[in-house]
């Protein structure tokens, strides 16, 4: 299993899964008509390549106003990683995110931990505070208060998720102790990486997580937000390690010979290498990737080329 990002030295690399979930924002035409023998086909070639991890995203239910442009394929996040545990053997699992705050810690600490139990301790937990209302008010949750809502939930989930077969936990929204729970999760330590870009989450993320996530930000707002999450983890006197990440720019190993559009980064491994070293100098210790692509084939010979060429360069 590799180690957490926090942990090494290089900068390590992570995919969100296609096909699992497929907004216009970044969906490729080819995904539409593909399932589940797609998935493992990238979640093996990923296993093979070095990648940290296989990502997944969390929505319940789309609401028409927003089908348009988000899609209402999105494929529940811990039966997606289940399934591809079982087909990798050495990649780590990320939710990214869980909108842990839908439901009650309990069972999501039975979901996550029976899938680290599975997976034999590859589970990294990224949550998010989620940004669709009409979810929150279908599931009866407090979408105004979500951000409170999910400061609670990763207390809860701390201890939900710790290894006390009998976990104990008194908050507002949320009271439990007495109550039994296995599998317990395989790691003594389940990660917990916060999402999110809002100056909410990066304190969030600094004071609660084990990581944090961005959301959208471009390369030129990293640096501050990074030096935010480092002073507001001094303040506090928290140490430990601590995993800062980013989202690069759609890459594509090689000349494309087709239009993959103007912010893709293209050329010879030493290009993108240098180009994703960057990320590195400014304390980043991940980032996720995205590889401009026409077909499945085309996305595993992406990922093998930039596993075998570009991976040990970073």
């Amino acid at each position: 299993m590799p180690a957490l990002p926090s942990e090494g030295r290089r900068l390590a690399y992570g995919i969100q899964l296609p096909v699992q979930s497929q907004s216009t924002i970044y969906a490729e035409p080819w995904e539409a008509a593909a399932g589940p023998d797609d998935l493992l086909a990238i979640a093996r070639a990923a296993d093979r390549a070095g990648f940290a991890y296989l990502a997944s995203c969390d929505h319940v239910a789309i609401p028409r106003r927003l089908a348009s442009a988000m899609s209402t394929v999105w494929y529940d996040p811990v039966a997606t990683l289940a399934f591809l545990a079982a087909a990798t053997e050495r990649i780590r699992l990320l939710s990214h995110v869980a909108v842990v705050g839908l439901r009650h810690p309990l069972v999501t600490a039975k979901q996550y931990a029976t899938l680290d139990h599975l997976s034999s301790g590859r589970l990294i937990l990224g949550v998010g505070a989620g940004h669709v209302q009409e979810e929150f008010e279908a599931l009866g949750v407090d979408f105004e208060r979500r951000g409170s809502v999910l400061d609670e939930s990763i207390d809860a989930l701390r201890a939900a998720l710790g290894p006390e077969e009998f976990p104990e936990y008194h908050g507002k929204l949320y009271d439990f102790e007495g109550l039994g729970q296995r599998p317990r999760p395989a790691q003594e330590h389940v990660p917990v990486w916060v999402g999110g870009s809002s100056p909410a989450a990066v304190r969030r993320a600094a004071l609660k997580g084990d990581g944090w996530l961005p959301q959208g930000d471009p390369r030129d707002r990293l640096p501050a937000q990074i030096a935010r999450i480092r002073r507001l983890r001094q303040e506090a006197g928290i140490q430990g390690p601590f995993a800062v990440g980013a989202i690069a720019e759609p890459l594509y190993v090689g000349e494309p010979r087709w239009e993959v559009g103007r912010r893709t980064v293209t050329g010879p491994p030493e290009a993108l290498a240098e180009s994703l070293r960057a990320y590195r100098a400014m304390g980043v210790q991940q980032i996720q990737v995205r590889f401009r692509c026409r077909s499945r084939t085309e996305l595993t010979d992406q990922m093998e080329a930039f596993g075998a060429e570009v991976g040990p360069l970073l």
